[in-house]
Parts: C-alpha cells; sequence; structure tokens
C-alpha cells in the first residue's frame, strides 16, 4: 500500500531550493524521487530537460474516450532563511501532535502528495480506471515558471486534448472551511528610476537650487493614488469585470471580523479602495503597490546631500480582462508623464502574468458549452468536500497570482480546479513551515473521489 506520510517524509528531505545554485545536487535527487515514486505507480515517465530544472511528466495512457486529467505541481521550495529561527530542521520531516514540518511541507509537497495518493489508492483498488492522468510536475515554480510556458507550447497538442486541471497550490481559511480558487489575480511589475544631478551634490551648497530626485519621486508616487485609494492612471479601470451577486455571497460565508483582520496584519486602520470591503477587495479589485524605494545616503548618521538618483519598485495586481502588456504601458507612460523638468525619468518592465478566472457550473454567469467534464469535476468537488470536511467549500477567487494557471488556460484552452490544501498557519515561505496531516487525510479522500467521479465509476 502507497503511504502518503512516509512518502511526504521523503520528499521532504531533499533540499530543492530551485532558487539558489548551490542546491543543484538536492535539486536533481528531488528530481529522481518524484520520477522514481511515479514510476512505481505503473506510469510511463518522462524527464524533460531544461535551461534551468526539468521538469516531470507522468501518463497514464487509455481508451481515447476516457477523460483525461492533468495533475499539475511543484517540487521545488523556497529557501529556508533565516535558518535560526526554524524550531526543527527544515529537510528533516518532524511530526508533532497532527501536524508536519518542513520545507515545502505546505508548499507544495504536501498538497502535492493528495493528488499522487489518491491515483496510488485508485490504481490499486481498480487496476482498470477508466481515466487517463497526466501528471506535470515542475521544478521552477517558485522561480517564476521559466520553462513551463516553452513546454506547454511544445505540447499543446497533447494538453489540449485533456479535459481539466487538478491541482493544489491555493489556500483554505480554515482545517474544516476548504476553499476552491476560481480566480487569481495577474502581475506586472516595473521599476522606476529618476535622475538628476550627475552626482550627489552638498545640500548647502546646492540644495533650493535643483530639483531633489527623492522629492520627486515622492510626488509621483502619491500622483498614483486618489485620497479614495483608486490607482490614479489613465484607462486602468477600462477591464475590470463586474463581481457577481454569487461570488459576494460566497465571500460573506467567511465573516467580516475587520478588527481581527486589521489586528493579524498589526495596524490600527484598513485602507481598501471605496466602495468594497478589504476581503472583496484583496480578491475582486487591482492594486498598484510600492515595493521599495530608495535613494541618496541611508547609513548610520548624516549625510546632507541632493541625491543624484531615486528608484521605486511598483507591481500590480490585475483582475479580470485587464491585460499586463497595457497596464504595464499605462503606468509607465503615467509615470514619465510626471517627470518635473530637470529631471529624467526612465522605465524598467519585469515579470507579467495575466489574471484567471473560471465560472463553475451552475452559476448565472457560468457560459454556455462549458465543458461537461470539467462541470462534473466541480460539482463532485462540492459534494466530496461536503462529506469529508463537512462543510460545502468556498468558491472564491484569491489575491495572490500564479501567472501558470492562466498560462496553461491560453495556450492550451483548460481551465483549472485547484482545491486549497494549505491554511494560514501553516507559514508558506517562512520559518517553520507546516501541514495538518488531517488535511492531508481528507484531502487524499476528497481528490479520490472528484477522480472517481470524473471516471464514472
Amino acid at each position: 500500500m502507497f503511504d502518503a506520510i512516509e512518502k511526504l517524509k521523503e520528499y521532504i528531505s531533499y533540499q530543492s531550493v530551485s532558487a539558489d545554485s548551490a542546491f543543484k545536487e538536492g535539486m536533481g535527487q528531488t528530481r529522481d524521487f518524484v520520477a522514481t515514486m511515479l514510476g512505481d505507480l505503473g506510469l510511463s515517465v518522462e524527464i524533460v530537460n531544461t535551461d534551468k530544472h526539468p521538469i516531470v511528466m507522468a501518463r497514464r495512457t487509455g481508451e481515447p474516450s476516457w477523460p483525461h486529467v492533468v495533475i499539475y505541481g511543484h517540487y521545488d521550495v523556497q529557501p529556508v532563511d533565516p535558518i535560526e529561527l526554524w524550531e526543527t530542521k527544515p529537510f528533516e520531516a518532524t511530526i508533532k501532535g497532527d501536524r508536519i514540518y518542513g520545507r515545502g511541507t505546505a508548499d507544495n509537497k504536501g498538497p502535492q502528495m493528495a493528488h499522487i495518493a489518491a491515483v496510488a489508492e485508485l490504481l490499486e483498488e481498480n487496476p482498470d480506471l477508466p481515466l487517463r492522468i497526466t501528471f506535470l510536475i515542475e521544478g521552477e515554480e517558485e522561480i517564476g515558471s521559466p520553462s513551463l510556458l516553452p513546454l506547454l507550447e511544445e505540447r499543446k497538442e497533447e494538453l489540449s486534448e485533456a479535459d481539466f486541471v487538478l491541482l493544489s497550490d491555493t489556500l483554505s481559511p480554515s482545517a474544516d472551511q476548504v476553499a476552491v480558487t476560481v480566480g487569481l489575480r495577474g502581475i506586472v511589475e516595473m521599476e522606476f528610476h529618476l535622475q538628476g544631478p550627475k552626482s550627489d551634490l552638498h545640500s548647502g551648497l546646492h540644495g533650493g537650487a535643483v530639483y531633489n530626485p527623492l522629492q520627486a519621486m515622492a510626488e509621483i508616487c502619491a500622483s498614483l493614488h486618489t485620497p479614495e485609494n483608486r490607482v490614479n492612471v489613465p484607462g486602468f479601470y477600462d477591464d475590470v469585470t463586474e463581481v457577481e451577486d454569487w461570488e459576494r455571497e460566497e465571500l460573506k460565508v467567511l465573516g467580516s471580523d475587520l478588527e481581527a483582520y486589521a489586528d493579524s496584519v498589526g495596524v490600527d486602520a484598513l485602507h481598501p479602495i471605496a466602495g468594497y470591503t478589504p476581503f472583496e477587495a484583496i480578491r475582486y479589485m487591482p492594486t498598484l503597490e510600492f515595493n521599495g524605494l530608495w535613494g541618496g545616503y541611508t547609513g548610520e548618521g548624516s549625510k546632507t546631500i541632493v541625491p543624484s538618483k531615486a528608484s521605486v519598485k511598483i507591481t500590480c495586481r490585475l483582475v479580470g480582462d485587464m491585460k499586463p502588456d497595457v497596464v504595464g504601458k499605462q503606468v509607465a507612460d503615467a509615470l514619465m508623464s510626471r517627470v518635473p523638468k530637470g529631471l529624467k525619468g526612465e522605465v524598467h518592465m519585469g515579470h507579467t502574468g495575466v489574471p484567471y478566472l473560471v465560472v463553475p457550473p451552475d452559476r448565472p454567469n457560468t457560459p454556455e458549452g462549458q465543458s461537461e467534464i470539467l462541470a462534473k469535476a466541480y460539482r463532485a468537488t462540492d459534494a466530496a468536500v461536503t462529506d469529508v470536511f463537512g462543510k460545502k467549500p468556498l468558491f472564491l477567487r484569491e489575491g495572490g497570482s500564479i501567472p501558470i494557471i492562466a498560462d496553461v488556460k491560453r495556450v492550451t484552452g483548460l481551465d483549472s480546479v485547484m482545491i486549497g490544501l494549505f491554511l494560514p498557519e501553516d507559514n508558506l515561505h517562512a520559518p517553520n513551515e507546516s501541514m495538518s496531516l488531517e488535511v492531508l487525510k481528507k484531502g487524499i479522500q476528497v481528490s479520490k473521489r472528484v477522480l472517481k467521479e470524473v471516471a464514472g465509476v
């Protein structure tokens, strides 16, 4: 029998930090572990080499009439720093009570294991299960999945004939309230630089005569929002789609304890866009955020200068039909148009990702002609989560961005069923990352039931 917890413990022991070349050996060991594990299930395994870290593809073929599901996951993890804050060894799985600790437990080795274990148990129970399965496990998600889009384009014909993608790399609000993510915000990144005098100037000799780049940067940044927290960029909201009433009703089930939310993030007051609650704003509305602002002297003590340069890092979260290239140009044009005389501005564009939205079946805005298999998978997820976890799942958009999900949709036409199996207390990307073993066990049962229903057995 497939022992999901023992497999997960071994999986965690492999040091698969994709961002750090010092972990190259660990990345290779993890890749081989995934390939062997899937091969032992009787699947045909292919290791697809990339410029950085290979992608593991494993297939269970069958009759063309059988439904076909793609199961996505990633075997890479975040760095463990700061190591001194860990209470257990990050690459040595430790079980304390009902939780398993270690880097990757919640993101994404644990949730991913729920689907691997579900397939293992199903095939042990029913070797002739009428279901085609393709596992797609990458090693670069934590560095932006640079190799996944080329693979999708290269394998477009093969993947496009599948029915949907199943994954668990999203959040649920609590151990007994599962969220099925139906929307993700897109993203566009940029850096904006202002150049003033050719070098830093003595502020006594030149202050008041030249435009201080830091002053100008502060003024430009302040101009990008209204007092109502709307983004003050022409055309920014043109492609934002309306929020449906059923979505607001789903969100209300979570409750609206604004005081608890403010306390959880350590602020005395919240500042959502006018007309939206904070909980609506982080799921349904776009943003423009300043991620870092610098220039001049920041060391100990004082240095009385007019700095020659100032810089800011900006990211925008996108929703609806917003397009990263369009929004990026809108913001860049706004920045450049507000550069005062005497200074020079420069914008460097960074990583982008388009937003994603799927409408479950039986909603007022469910698209006509929705795939029957996709609809069956969503209905099965609803029923399975309700039975196994004891509460109906909430079908919610999420404030974060997983650009690959939109890439999958754009290239292959496939929608995704995203079942949240990590929780706020799991410490993703932080010291002492962990996962609830009860959630893992229930996740296996949910995945089994969904796959069985899709297979029609």
